[in-house]
């Protein structure tokens, strides 16, 4: 790809998701419409999803993003419901939906189905969780969609590989694609513990900033990368590495954690904004050479596929959620009792994303002696609709959904008060080790000084609980706003101070950056006193 073209498709996507976010309209679904309008305008140059790019380049960073950002304990705690969805339903999906096109389409062979059922099995990651923290679903529901996307991709991708292998006539039996599951499986798991406390060990004991977050950026290609290697699941790997690390963020010194997230944050915002922008921007590629296809047979097909697809999912969903617990006491006993808008949220929240896509395009033109792959464009084109048709349809129907169902969410003054009482017991322990410290003489500090350090900690124990207070009756303002206010304004008129010092040369630019870094350091510890 050219470079002009690139950076047009960054940029564009970037502005749309910039756009969306002033609308009611999930980004993940402007984008896609974004593309699929631009797709066919004079002069806008053809992109083609390029699977050697996508699975390697695209999808490692954004599966660290996902990772990093989810709870290793919240996981662990829905490891069954997870599991179900994430290996369970992706294989029964596969073959569900492989059975029914292999019915469907006439001339197209039962291995080149499960290819495809295999191809549109994984619900996207981005999509699911970007709607779930948008629309506040419980934290049980979204940790459950968390977990499904991180793993999913992993089991649709490696039965892929086993269906294509017997699709091309280059597979054993169906014992060695069981064989090869396991072991991509169980690989790409091992690569990831093996991997995961030497680059945590590199990032707490690199001394500057700016080596950690080069290795942050690098990890995830690593990971995915050597599990790759010895035929193991780079995705898997990757997933293990990012929530190790992200469990143990904690260990990280404070400035490497503030350059990674805003790294971090801006790399997902651009690749995701791509990666829908691209799925729209398919549109002329996916409907080259169908052939005797074209028209109403292909667009009965679509909507078929597209319907088997969504009820499959809820044919899984529901038996899953419900018969553990009916099976066992110890399900019954350990686990929150479900109702069923819970299994509906999770069946209605399917969307598919650039994974599958990327997938498909990665089927062969060919198969094993020279001759075509059997309905290589029709499934191609039937990934597309499936892709498009759940992001439409799904996308923008779950938000009013989940409101009409009315879901209890968490309440906002319980969530401030367990805030507060964890932010009282850390106060108390600094306060006691503040103590111990004064105590030897080798920590003297002059009063004033020693009493900055306790003012500080009880602003930082204060603030939570003043956002429980009453507001202004003028400004409408907490105590809390107020003073965040009154902060900025504070900082703003010695930034303002030192760029007129510089002008007027009294300080030249290298003492400037650094005195707007300092500033800028205390702008961001008060914010985040008081939010």
């Amino acid at each position: 790809m050219q470079v002009l073209p690139l950076l047009l498709l960054v940029a564009g996507s970037a502005a749309v998701a910039g756009a969306a976010r002033r609308t009611p309209v999930p980004p993940p679904l402007l984008l896609v419409a974004a593309g699929l309008a631009v797709s066919y305008v004079p002069g806008v140059p053809g992109y083609e999803l390029d699977p050697e790019i996508v699975l390697p380049l695209l999808l490692p960073p954004l599966l660290h993003t996902a990772a990093t950002e989810s709870s290793y304990l919240d996981l662990r705690a829905q490891r069954r419901p997870i599991m179900l969805l994430s290996v369970g339903y992706v294989l029964f999906a596969t073959l569900a939906v492989g059975w029914v096109a292999y019915l469907l389409v006439p001339g197209l062979p039962l291995p080149a189905a499960l290819v495809l059922g295999a191809v549109v099995a994984p619900p996207d990651a981005v999509a699911a969780t970007a709607v779930a923290r948008r629309l506040g679903l419980p934290s049980r529901l979204t940790t459950i969609l968390q977990g499904e996307s991180l793993v999913n991709d992993a089991t649709a991708i490696t039965a892929y590989k086993v269906a294509l292998a017997a699709a091309v006539g280059a597979g054993g039996s169906w014992a060695d694609g069981l064989e090869e599951f396991l072991l991509a499986a169980v690989g790409g798991v091992v690569v990831g513990l093996v991997l995961m406390a030497p680059l945590h060990w590199l990032r707490t004991h690199l001394r500057e900033a700016l080596l950690q977050n080069t290795l942050s950026l690098l990890i995830p290609f690593v990971a995915y990368a050597v599990a790759e290697q010895v035929h193991a699941s780079g995705v898997l790997a990757v997933v293990v590495v990012a929530l190790y690390l992200g469990h143990h963020n904690w260990e990280v010194d404070f400035a490497t954690r503030l350059q990674e997230e805003a790294v971090w944050k801006m790399v997902a915002f651009l690749l995701e904004s791509s990666v829908f922008a691209l799925i729209g921007l398919q549109l002329p590629v996916v409907l080259r050479g169908l052939g005797e296809n074209e028209g109403t047979r292909a667009a009965v097909y679509a909507v078929a596929l597209f319907l088997v697809v969504v009820a499959v999912r809820f044919v899984w969903v529901f038996p899953s959620t419900f018969l553990p617990r009916a099976l066992s006491a110890r399900v019954r006993r350990n686990e929150e009792n479900p109702t069923w808008k819970s299994p509906l949220i999770i069946g209605w929240a399917g969307m598919r994303g650039v994974v599958s896509l990327a997938v498909a395009f990665s089927v062969p033109l060919t198969v094993h002696g020279g001759a075509p792959f059997p309905e290589r464009n029709l499934i191609l084109f039937l990934t597309f609709t499936t892709v498009i048709g759940t992001l439409v349809v799904q996308g923008l129907t779950l938000p009013p959904l989940i409101r009409r169902l009315r879901l209890p969410r968490p309440d906002p003054q319980s969530v401030t008060l367990a805030e507060a009482n964890a932010q009282a017991q850390a106060s108390r322990a600094a306060e006691n080790r503040l103590r111990e410290l004064l105590d030897d003489e080798r920590n003297t500090l002059p009063p004033p000084l020693a009493d900055r350090l306790r003012e500080v900690l009880e602003r930082r124990r204060n603030a939570v609980w003043e956002r429980l207070g009453a507001v202004n009756p003028v400004t409408g303002e907490s105590v809390d706003d107020t003073y965040r206010r009154l902060s900025r304004e504070m900082i703003g008129a010695e930034r303002a101070m030192f760029v007129r010092l510089r002008d007027g040369r009294y300080i030249d630019d290298e003492m400037l950056r650094t005195l707007l870094r300092r500033l800028d350091l205390e702008e961001a510890a008060a914010f985040r006193e008081t939010t």
